[in-house]
């Protein structure tokens, strides 16, 4: 555990305060892929402007805020003026911890970011059924990315379950990581992709078995465990999130965007937060593995920017 999670983890534990330690910002709804379980492109394409977005980060960092992770829409789309993602990242890299972007991988993968997550949901044909013709593009993109921390994101809906044995198996020689969450039926969605208790129960079995395996998912199976029965202690005040419209809010990933209910929830980072902040050594562990700064010195993510520029 670093310095910076050591004095987080000592404010909010034990002086018994509620300070976020993860926040996601969104810096747009514009998309240029319709995913069929995504209800972000649906919405009103506004676009975060570079002066908000940086005075965002200094307010989520106040308030406590150590990781903080790029999301959209797709984030790569984001620009204003002569400002790219990279600018942004370079940023976010002088205020936190670690630094995440997650993108649908049809954009090179050239950033100074400390993690790029790539959403890939399927074997080639349920990948492009659920996101559009995008698969052949996204594993092209990580192959010849020279990032050295590129993990895949898979959410797990009743398209894809079936198949998630073969796409951890053919995923885990080309990226470093792969993490898992389940679809949460938005209202703007067909509640057809939400998978049953029954179904989701046996393929987060079938998770734990090929972790245990060596594959490497580093979601902790403390973590795959609790989200069976979703009776896990959830602290949704580890959250914080901003919005394209430069709302910010502490609090559920759900908050000002769709209905929370708790039950149905999928979103394994609050599900491995709140069991870390419990003390349970897996999820913790996971953490560690997960947000950590990127190695190399200034000057060569300095270089990553220029190339992504």
């Amino acid at each position: 555990m670093n310095y910076g999670s050591m004095a987080w983890y000592y404010v909010n534990c034990l002086l018994g305060r509620k300070r976020p330690l993860l926040a996601g910002m969104k810096l747009t709804h514009a998309c240029n892929l319709s995913c069929r379980h995504c209800p972000f492109w649906r919405r009103d394409p506004v676009t975060l402007p570079f002066n908000r977005a940086v005075a965002a980060m200094d307010v989520l960092s106040a308030w406590g805020v150590r990781a903080l992770i790029f999301e959209g829409g797709e984030p790569f789309l984001w620009r204003d003026g002569d400002d790219t993602l990279a600018d942004l990242v370079a940023e976010a890299r002088r205020r936190y911890h670690c630094v995440g972007i997650t993108t649908n991988g049809t954009f090179p993968i050239e950033v100074p970011a400390d993690i790029v997550w790539v959403s890939i949901d399927g074997m080639k044909a349920t990948h492009d059924r659920i996101r559009g013709e995008s698969f052949d593009q996204a594993m092209s993109n990580i192959s010849r990315s020279a990032h050295p921390r590129i993990f895949a994101h898979i959410t797990i809906n009743t398209l894809n379950r079936a198949e998630i044995s073969e796409l951890v198996a053919f995923l885990a020689a080309r990226v470093k990581g792969i993490t898992v969450q389940f679809h949460y039926p938005y209202g703007e969605i067909d509640e057809a992709l939400f998978l049953p208790v029954e179904q989701r129960r046996e393929t987060l079995d079938e998770l734990i078995r090929l972790k245990r395996r060596g594959f490497p998912i580093m979601n902790s199976v403390a973590c795959l465990r609790a989200l069976q029965g979703n009776r896990w202690r959830c602290r949704p005040w580890m959250i914080a999130s901003a919005d394209p419209n430069g709302q910010l809010t502490h609090g559920c990933y759900l908050e000002n965007r769709g209905e929370i209910a708790c039950e149905r929830c999928g979103f394994s980072a609050h599900t491995e937060l709140s069991l870390a902040y419990g003390c349970r050594p897996g999820a913790i562990l996971a953490g560690m593995r997960i947000f950590r700064r990127r190695a190399g010195k200034p000057s060569e993510c300095e270089n990553l920017r220029s190339a992504a520029v």
